[in-house]
């Protein structure tokens, strides 16, 4: 069916249960994720990488959504609370916490598969005739809706979000399928050297998004033999994939962008480094993801805020931002920020100069300091005359972690401030 009708989609998202697996570390972001999980970690001036998955669903008309929480999950589970708990269940939706709550065993989530295994008798209540797992801590847009109607028109047992990138990029990084000319599965590897490509483009591979549909009495039956394998790893990727796509339908979905003339956009922000760049592409003139598209509005949890302000127009200080994202709360006082990205009650005082940072709530920078290509976790107060990101090695000294690239990362328990703000 090339063009679905909007109630046959209808029809898809009703019967779908979204699973969101929100438990990971994020253990490559270092002390950025010490006192929260991934997905719950700041993203774009105001939000948090779950509410991309989240605002995908509900605008992709899937509105029954459990996430699976684990790993320092308060700060998660209170910025769910808030922003995302006004579902009304007595209408068919509902948006739920399901913490590792040792259900079917007496071992926390020991992987992917297990997670949702360990939530079976939950999802079974839901009644869906299909089953989402998707993937937390990623930063993406995507109309789940079509990856419903390929699954249901393959006659899939199983369908594979994935995501066309070159096979330099992916070796070693991305579990990568191997398809036939129908994009069925052939073969899987997790994190291959050498990744297959696309039988008819040797410069591409197709990489797994973590993003999976499943029939749902299929999907039982699958992680019930995984738990009673003693040598399973738990995980979809590692074992339940390689397990089924010898004897099942199990089809590859490539990614496509829902938007005409837009090209599909997703980034893995799990290190330093790759969470600054995102937050950094955000500042182009016509950005890859359009944060301002209301066709695609992206929820979140925001406090009730006074407006950014900017103040003091004299010669030798001057408010100003250029070329940067600045959210509510927001002071600056006679200093210049230059490509940059804000947060929520930032205060940067007069002198000083802030450019290509992500400065993290509630941050305070005193006066006369340099900042310069660095993240500034939240709560932290930059004392004066601070100067970060223009010696590498006067920033180690100081305890501060300095990435791959160059990019600075302070944290409160760097600066020897109490710890707790997550």
């Amino acid at each position: 069916m090339a063009n679905p009708s909007p109630r046959y989609i209808s029809n898809l998202t009703r019967d779908t249960y979204a699973l969101i697996l929100a438990g990971g570390r994020g253990s490559r972001l270092h002390e950025l994720t010490d006192w929260r999980a991934k997905p719950s970690l700041y993203f774009g001036g105001k939000f948090r990488i779950i509410d991309f998955p989240l605002s995908n669903c509900i605008n992709s008309g899937i509105r029954r959504v459990g996430i699976v929480t684990q790993y320092k999950s308060h700060s998660l589970i209170r910025h769910v609370m808030r922003g995302w708990g006004h579902f009304k269940k007595e209408l068919g939706e509902s948006v739920e916490i399901l913490p590792a709550s040792q259900r079917y065993s007496e071992d926390w989530y020991q992987g992917t598969a297990d997670a949702v295994f360990q939530n079976i008798d939950i999802i079974r209540h839901e009644l869906p005739k299909y089953v989402m797992i998707l993937s937390g801590d990623h930063i993406y847009r995507m109309d789940y809706a079509g990856l419903l109607a390929a699954h249901a028109e393959s006659g899939a047992d199983m369908t594979v979000s994935c995501l066309e990138v070159p096979t330099a990029e992916a070796a070693g990084a991305f579990g990568v399928m191997e398809v036939d000319a129908n994009h069925r599965i052939l073969g899987f590897e997790e994190k291959p050297q050498l990744p297959k490509h696309l039988p008819d483009n040797p410069e591409m591979c197709l990489a797994s998004m973590g993003n999976y549909v499943f029939n749902t009495e299929f999907l039982f039956e699958q992680l019930k033999k995984d738990a009673a394998n003693s040598d399973s790893e738990r995980d979809f990727g590692k074992d339940i994939i390689p397990s089924i796509i010898d004897e099942h339908k199990v089809f590859a979905y490539p990614f496509r962008s829902s938007f005409p003339g837009e090209q599909a956009y997703w980034r893995d922000v799990g290190t330093l480094d790759s969470f600054w760049k995102a937050n950094m592409e955000l500042l182009s003139p016509t950005p890859a993801l359009n944060l301002y598209d209301d066709r695609w509005p992206i929820w979140t949890y925001q406090e009730q805020l006074p407006p950014a302000k900017f103040v003091f127009d004299d010669d030798d200080r001057r408010g100003m931002a250029l070329d940067s994202l600045i959210s509510g709360g927001c002071i600056i006082s006679g200093a210049t920020v230059r490509s940059s990205v804000l947060f929520n009650e930032v205060r940067v005082c007069s002198y000083s100069l802030v450019e290509g940072a992500v400065i993290l709530p509630d941050v305070v920078i005193l006066r006369n300091c340099k900042i310069k290509n660095a993240i500034i976790d939240r709560g932290c107060v930059i004392p004066e005359g601070t100067v970060i990101g223009y010696n590498h090695e006067h920033d180690r000294a100081r305890g501060f972690r300095v990435s791959k690239d160059g990019i600075v990362l302070v944290t409160r328990h760097m600066l020897g401030l109490p710890l707790g703000y997550e």
